[in-house]
C-alpha cells in the first residue's frame, strides 16, 4: 500500500503500462481525460505529426474548429452574444463517433449556408452603398449642371486666368453670341465638345486628387466638389468612410479618359449623370425605387442571418468544447504504440499510486460499457527514471504552491515547501504591513471574492482582477495577519486605540512647552502589544525602531533554522547519511554558532532590567563585529565570561567550515572506490529516484490481478532500457560543487540574516507614510474651529484619504509588501533545503485544457 498522500511531499507516483484494446481506445482515453490522474508517455518521438497514427482524424477536426471559429466571427460581426461555456463544461459526456461524424457534417452544411446568406447580405449591402453614393452624385451634380450652364462666364474667367485654353475653341465656333452671352447658354455641353465625370471618392484623397488633376491636365479641367454628410459604412469592414462627390468638366474625350483613369486609381467609384435636368430627376427616380427594393431584401436577408446565428450560438459553446476534447483525446492516442498481432494500443503513463484503484475502476467501466469481454490490463512498471512531482491541492492551497513552483518544482518526494509557506508568507507579510484598518479592507476585499466566487469564475476577468481573484485566499490570510500585527503594533489608519489602560503615567502637575517623562504604574503591565502611549512619545520612534529590528533578526533567525531542519528531514527520507554528517550538521552548527548566539543575546538584553543595575546596555552590533575581528575582546560585557563563551563559538564555527567542504567528497569517492573494486556500479552511476520502493529487482511487475503475459514483462522492460541513466563518478565535479555550496552557505548566513531587516524597514516605512497621509487629508480637518466649515473639510477629506488609502497603502504598499515576503522565502528560506529540480506532473485533464484555452 503507497503512503497517504499529504501535501507535505508529493504524492507516490507509479509508472504504468496499458494494453488497450483499439476499438475503444478512444473511450479510453476521454475517460481518463475527465479522471485527470494520468501523464501519458510518448511512445513515438522519433514519428513526426504528419506521419502518426491519427493525423487524418486531428485534420478532421481541425476543419471543424475552423467552422466553428468563422461562426463565432461572424456572431461577433453581429453583435450576437454566444452562450457561456461555464453552463457546458461541467456537464457534457463523452460523445459517441457517430455524434462527432454528426456534428462535421452539421458543421459543413452550416458553414455553407452562413457563407452563402453572409455573401449575398455583403454583395447586397455592397449594391445598397452604390445607389445610395449615386444617389449623392444625382443630387450635387444637379447643382453644378445648372451653375454651369448660367455661369459659363463665370468657366471662362477661370480658365483664362489659369491660362487654360479649354474654351477658346468653344468661343471660335460660336460667333452668333449675345453680347450678355445669352445665346451661349442654350448649347449643351456636348454641342460645346465638354465632356464630365461624376462620382465619390475618399474625402482624404481629394486634396492628393485635385494636384494630380492640375499637373497631369495641366489646368485644362473645371472642378466641382461637396461634402457627402452621411459616412459610408464599408460592408466588409464595418469601417465608416467619409466621402465627397465630385463632377470634373473637361474638353476633349482624350482628356476625359486621362480623368477616369487618375479617379479610378485613387479609389472614386464614378457614376452616370444625364445633363439634362429631367432625365436627371427620371434617374433620381428609379434610383430611390431600386434602393426600397434592395433594402427589403437587406433586411430579410439579415434577419434571415441573424436567425440562424442565434439559433448557433446556443450551441456554439458545446460544440467547441466537444471538438477541443476530441482532439484532445487523439492527439494523446498519438502518442501510443500498436501491436500489429495482438491489434492492441499500448501506452505508458504516470499516475498517483494511490489513483491506481479509481483508474482500474474507470477502466473497467468502460469495458462495461462498450461490452468487451478482453479487459484493458494496466502494469506497474518497475524503472530507474525520476517520477514527475504532484502535490495533491485544493482551492486554499493552489495559490501557494503556486508561490513556490513559480521558484522551482520540488523534487519527487522531498519536502514541500508550501506547507510552511501557508503561514509564514502572509506572516512576513503583516509584519511589514501591520495595520488593523488596513489589514481588515484587505481581509473584506478577499471575503467578498471567497463569498461571491462562483459568480466571478463565470465572469472573463482582466489579468490583474484575475490576478488578485487567484490569490484570493493567499490574500485573505494576509488581511488576518495583518489585523493581528496591527493589533500588537496598536495601529488602526496610523492611530491608536485604548482598549486596556496604560502602563505608563504622566506627572499631574503638567506645564505649557515642559517636556516630562512618564513612570511606570506599580503592579501593572500592558497585557499585550504595544502601549498605546508610545504612540505620542517623542522618542516613539527610536523605542519602535529597537524593538522591530532585533525582531526581524529574531523572526529570521526561526525562519532560516526551521527551513534548515527540513535539510535533515530531506536527507534522512532519502537515507543519505552523507548529507546528514557533511552537510547539515556542520551547517546547522555553524549558523547556530554565529547567528543563535546574536538571538540568545537580544533575548537576554531584553529579559535584563539594565535601569535597576545602574548601568547602559552594550551595543550588540559591536559585540557582533569585535567576535570576529579581535575574538576574546569584549569592551562592554553583557554577561559574565562572555568573552571566553565567543571564542568558543567562533572556533567551533570555523572547525564546521573544512568538514562542510571535504567530507563529502572523500566520503563518495572512497564508497565508489570500494564498490568498484567488489564489482559493483559506482554510486554516482544510477542517479535516479525509483518509481516503485521494492526490493524485488528491477524487472518485477506488479499485476493488477487480470494476469499478464510474459511477453508484457519483456516488453516493459525494453522500453525501459532506453532511458537508464549511467554516470561515471567524478570527483573534481563533486568538489567543485561542494566548494560552492561551503563558500555559499557561509556567506549567505550573514547576508540573509541582514536581510531579514526589510521586515523592520518596509513596517517603519508604511507606519510613516500612513501617519503623513493621515495628517495631510482628514487629519487637518478636525482641527478647525469653525463647526460648519470641519464638517464640510470632513466630509471632503475623507473621501480623498479613503481613495489615497486604498490606491496607495493598500495596493501599492501591499504590493511591495508582498513582494518582499516572496524574496524572503525564495532566496532566505527556501535555499537552505530545496533544490527545485524537479519534473512537474501535467496530467491529461480536460478540465486544465479547458481553463488553459477558454473557449470564450
Amino acid at each position: 500500500m503507497a503512503p497517504r498522500d499529504t501535501f507535505f511531499r508529493s504524492a507516490d507516483m507509479s509508472l504504468t503500462q496499458l494494453y488497450i484494446a483499439n476499438e475503444i481506445g478512444r473511450e479510453v482515453v476521454s475517460a481518463l481525460g475527465e479522471l485527470g490522474q494520468v501523464q501519458f508517455r510518448d511512445l513515438n518521438p522519433d514519428t513526426n505529426a504528419f506521419q502518426r497514427t491519427f493525423t487524418k482524424e486531428i485534420r478532421r477536426l481541425d476543419n471543424v474548429e475552423r467552422q466553428l471559429r468563422y461562426f463565432h466571427t461572424q456572431m461577433e460581426k453581429a453583435d450576437i452574444m454566444m452562450r457561456s461555456s461555464t453552463e457546458f463544461s461541467d456537464a457534457l459526456a463523452a460523445p459517441l463517433a457517430s455524434e462527432i461524424d454528426e456534428l462535421a457534417e452539421r458543421s459543413e452544411s452550416l458553414e455553407q449556408r452562413i457563407a452563402s446568406l453572409n455573401d449575398s447580405y455583403e454583395t447586397l449591402k455592397k449594391r445598397e452603398v452604390e445607389l445610395s453614393e449615386w444617389r449623392w452624385v444625382l443630387r450635387e451634380a444637379g447643382g453644378f449642371f445648372d451653375r454651369a450652364h448660367t455661369q459659363t462666364e463665370d468657366i471662362r474667367q477661370s480658365f483664362d486666368n489659369d491660362e487654360a485654353p479649354l474654351l477658346r475653341d468653344v468661343e471660335q465656333q460660336q460667333p452668333q453670341r449675345g453680347v450678355n452671352g445669352d445665346a451661349g447658354q442654350q448649347h449643351s455641353f456636348q454641342e460645346m465638345n465638354i465632356g464630365f465625370v461624376a462620382g465619390v471618392i475618399p474625402r482624404d484623397r481629394i486634396g492628393a486628387f485635385e494636384r494630380i488633376l492640375w499637373r497631369t491636365l495641366r489646368g485644362n479641367l473645371y472642378m466641382n466638389q461637396s461634402e457627402i454628410p452621411e459616412p459610408v459604412v464599408d460592408p466588409v469592414t464595418n469601417e465608416e468612410t467619409r466621402k465627397n462627390v465630385f463632377v470634373i468638366f473637361a474638353h476633349g474625350k482624350h482628356i476625359i479618359t486621362k480623368i477616369r483613369k487618375i479617379s479610378e486609381s485613387l479609389g472614386a467609384s464614378l457614376y452616370g449623370v444625364d445633363e439634362n435636368s429631367e432625365l436627371r430627376r427620371d434617374q433620381i427616380h428609379e434610383v430611390n425605387t431600386r434602393l426600397g427594393d434592395v433594402g427589403n431584401v437587406l433586411r430579410n436577408t439579415k434577419n434571415t442571418l441573424d436567425a440562424e446565428l442565434r439559433q448557433i450560438a446556443r450551441s456554439l459553446a458545446a460544440w467547441m468544447i466537444i471538438v477541443k476534447k476530441e482532439k484532445a483525446v487523439y492527439d494523446t492516442l498519438n502518442r501510443f504504440s500498436y501491436d500489429q498481432a495482438r491489434k492492441t494500443l499500448i501506452a505508458e503513463a504516470w499516475c498517483p499510486t494511490n489513483s491506481l484503484g479509481l483508474i482500474k475502476a474507470t477502466l473497467q467501466d468502460v469495458n462495461d460499457r462498450a461490452g468487451l469481454t478482453v479487459p484493458t490490463i494496466i502494469n506497474q512498471i518497475r524503472t530507474n527514471k525520476t517520477p514527475p512531482t504532484y502535490m495533491r491541492t485544493n482551492k486554499f492551497t493552489e495559490g501557494f504552491q503556486t508561490i513556490v513552483n513559480a521558484y522551482g518544482i520540488p523534487r519527487y518526494s522531498e519536502v514541500n515547501p508550501a506547507l510552511y509557506t501557508v503561514v509564514t508568507f502572509p506572516f512576513m507579510f503583516a509584519v511589514m504591513f501591520g495595520d488593523l484598518g488596513h489589514g481588515f479592507l484587505m481581509t473584506l476585499a478577499a471575503s467578498a471574492m471567497i463569498l461571491w466566487e462562483q459568480k466571478l469564475l463565470k465572469t472573463k476577468l482582466d489579468e490583474l482582477t484575475y490576478m488578485a481573484f487567484y490569490g484570493r485566499y493567499i490574500m485573505l490570510m494576509m488581511g488576518l495577519f495583518s489585523m493581528y500585527t496591527g493589533f500588537l503594533y496598536n495601529d488602526i489608519f496610523s492611530k491608536a486605540f485604548t482598549f486596556f489602560s496604560s502602563q505608563w503615567q504622566w506627572p499631574e502637575d503638567l506645564q505649557q512647552g515642559q517636556a516630562v517623562e512618564a513612570t511606570l504604574k506599580d503592579g501593572y503591565r500592558f497585557p499585550i502589544g504595544l502601549d498605546w502611549n508610545w504612540h505620542e512619545a517623542e522618542n516613539s520612534l527610536l523605542f519602535s525602531n529597537s524593538m522591530k529590528m532585533k525582531m526581524s533578526i529574531l523572526l529570521g533567525w526561526a525562519h532560516m533554522t526551521y527551513a534548515l531542519c527540513l535539510q535533515y528531514v530531506n536527507a534522512r527520507h532519502f537515507k543519505s547519511k552523507v548529507d546528514v554528517i557533511g552537510n547539515f550538521i556542520p551547517g546547522f552548527i555553524f549558523f547556530q554558532s554565529i547567528f543563535g548566539y546574536l538571538v540568545l543575546t537580544i533575548v537576554y538584553k531584553w529579559s535584563v532590567d539594565w535601569a535597576a543595575k545602574g548601568q547602559s546596555p552594550p551595543g550588540l552590533l559591536n559585540m557582533l563585529i569585535f567576535m570576529f575581528l579581535s575574538p576574546g575582546t569584549v569592551e562592554e560585557p553583557l554577561y559574565p565570561g562572555q568573552s571566553g563563551v565567543q571564542v568558543f563559538l567562533l572556533l567551533l564555527a570555523l572547525v564546521q567550515v573544512p568538514l562542510m567542504l571535504f567530507f563529502k567528497p572523500f566520503y563518495l569517492r572512497r564508497e565508489n572506490q570500494r564498490a568498484r573494486a567488489q564489482g559493483y556500479r559506482g554510486l554516482g552511476e544510477p542517479a535516479r529516484v525509483s518509481a516503485l520502493d521494492d526490493d524485488n529487482g528491477r524487472d518485477s511487475l506488479a499485476s493488477d490481478g487480470d494476469g499478464t503475459t510474459e511477453g508484457t514483462a519483456m516488453i516493459a522492460q525494453d522500453l525501459d532500457a532506453d532511458d537508464t541513466e549511467h554516470e561515471e563518478f567524478d570527483f573534481s565535479e563533486v568538489m567543485i560543487h561542494q566548494v560552492i555550496h561551503t563558500i555559499e552557505f557561509c556567506l549567505n548566513c550573514i547576508s540573509h540574516t541582514a536581510s531579514y531587516l526589510r521586515l523592520w524597514a518596509l513596517s517603519l516605512a508604511h507606519q510613516q507614510l500612513s501617519i503623513v497621509l493621515w495628517d495631510m487629508t482628514i487629519g487637518g480637518a478636525f482641527e478647525q474651529e469653525d463647526p460648519n466649515t470641519r464638517v464640510v473639510m470632513i466630509v471632503v477629506t475623507f473621501f480623498m484619504w479613503f481613495t489615497l488609502t486604498i490606491a496607495i497603502l493598500c495596493v501599492m504598499e501591499g504590493t511591495s509588501a508582498m513582494l518582499h515576503s516572496l524574496r524572503l522565502h525564495w532566496v532566505e528560506a527556501m535555499s537552505k533545503h530545496f533544490q527545485g529540480e524537479g519534473i512537474p506532473f501535467v496530467p491529461f485533464s480536460f478540465k486544465t485544457l479547458l481553463e488553459e484555452e477558454p473557449v470564450d
